[in-house]
């Protein structure tokens, strides 16, 4: 199946496009993989500038065969459970209420993950580069809604009610569950993503964002929110997103939460080709704690560190853009990133993140590594004598 097949066209009439209007069809893009219960698009974080994504190439991670058909008009969220008064919105309510607009990333909790550091994926011409198939599943945009807490505040949470059961209105009814003190906080439900209405795969008319969290948590095609008293064993916290651990005695984990700092090269990076000289490098930092406050570079594997450029504006929770400038003198290098938050905690690398983790480093280099999510490893790549780049993430 094509990347975008079954998406209607731009320019039709409204008539023909139907329930759809709003997919904004553009031509099928590369970086992509379908399965019976995945969508997965990967975002080619290599080929923009800036830090928004433009909405056509954000990432999707949609848990289903096929994108459901809401109809904007007859869509309501409904907040019931430990409230004073259960309340149904319509589309035209939730756009009558107080909104913001606000810059935040949205990353899937497996994005980078050990096993997407896969040198067989390089052979699929659809995946697109290493970077894009590797970590193309995060992404920012300008998200535009309706802060969670004025619709709480409209129901009237009780005095008890300290988690919020999300749902969705897709066909496997997607949930997660969501402390009450994030979603007062900073959460809000969108309805816009850069100055347009949402696109059907990213949750299209109405989906929920809660900033520097997992993926996960923004649930899309919102339709109910139950608040109650205890976190919920949802599939996906429980059973589908539950790894076990070393740290851990070989338990699971069941919740997890805020993104660590990440940063990345975007350009140049494995697939690519350098010529001796000048080289601008240029990649993205982020934060699920808030904003970012410095980035380095390394050309020598991590021997030596320099600042990094960081270009404003720095949005908190959002991906930041840096560049450093470079003369490469056409000897081996390896080329890679670190970035440090508001907070002070430093990216880590995988060693560090290994042995936070009680995971042997042998461990990685093994062919089946170790399942993780949350991986935030500094990224190394290799540039060879000959300019060729390749992932030196596990070499």
């Amino acid at each position: 199946m094509a990347a975008g097949a079954g998406l209607v066209a731009r320019g039709k009439p409204a008539s023909a496009q139907g329930l759809q209007q709003h997919v904004h069809n553009e031509p099928p893009r590369r970086g992509a993989r379908y399965s019976l219960d995945h969508l997965t698009h990967y975002t080619p974080l290599q080929d923009y500038s800036g830090i928004i994504t433009p909405a056509p190439v954000h990432f999707v991670q949609q848990h289903s065969s096929e994108f459901p058909q809401l109809d904007a008009d007859e869509h309501r969220l409904t907040i019931h459970g430990m409230v004073d008064r259960p309340l149904s919105f319509s589309m035209a309510d939730l756009k009558q209420l107080p909104s913001v607009s606000r810059v935040h990333f949205v990353e899937c909790h497996a994005n980078s993950s050990p096993a997407s550091h896969n040198p067989q994926s390089s052979q699929n011409p659809n995946l697109g580069l290493p970077v894009q198939y590797i970590h193309g599943m995060a992404s920012c945009s300008e998200w535009s809604g309706v802060p969670l807490s004025v619709l709480l505040n409209e129901a009237g949470v009780q005095k008890g009610g300290t988690w919020l059961v999300s749902e969705g209105g897709d066909q496997g009814k997607f949930s997660h569950t969501l402390p009450m003190g994030k979603a007062l906080d900073d959460c809000f439900v969108a309805y816009g993503q850069n100055g347009e209405p949402l696109r059907v795969e990213q949750g299209y008319p109405i989906r929920l964002l809660v900033p520097g969290w997992e993926g996960p948590f923004n649930v899309k095609y919102l339709k109910h929110i139950k608040v109650v008293d205890q976190p919920y064993n949802t599939w996906n916290e429980s059973m589908n997103h539950s790894v076990s651990r070393n740290d851990l005695g070989g338990k699971a984990r069941w919740y997890h939460f805020e993104w660590a700092p990440k940063s990345l090269i975007t350009r140049p990076s494995a697939g690519m080709e350098m010529r001796k000289g000048y080289v601008q490098i240029t990649g993205l930092a982020w934060s699920g704690a808030g904003r970012i406050s410095k980035v380095e570079v390394s050309t020598d594997g991590g021997k030596n560190w320099k600042d990094a450029k960081i270009q404003g504006p720095v949005h908190t929770k959002a991906h930041t853009r840096f560049t450093y400038d470079w003369a490469w003198d056409g000897q081996e290098a390896i080329i890679q990133s670190r970035c440090t938050d508001e907070t002070g905690d430093v990216q880590p690398t995988v060693a560090e993140l290994g042995k936070h983790w009680n995971i042997p480093i042998e461990d990685w280099t093994k062919p089946e590594r170790p399942r993780a999510i949350h991986f935030n490893a500094i990224q190394p790549w290799k540039v060879a004598r000959d300019g060729t780049i390749t992932d030196a993430m596990f070499i």
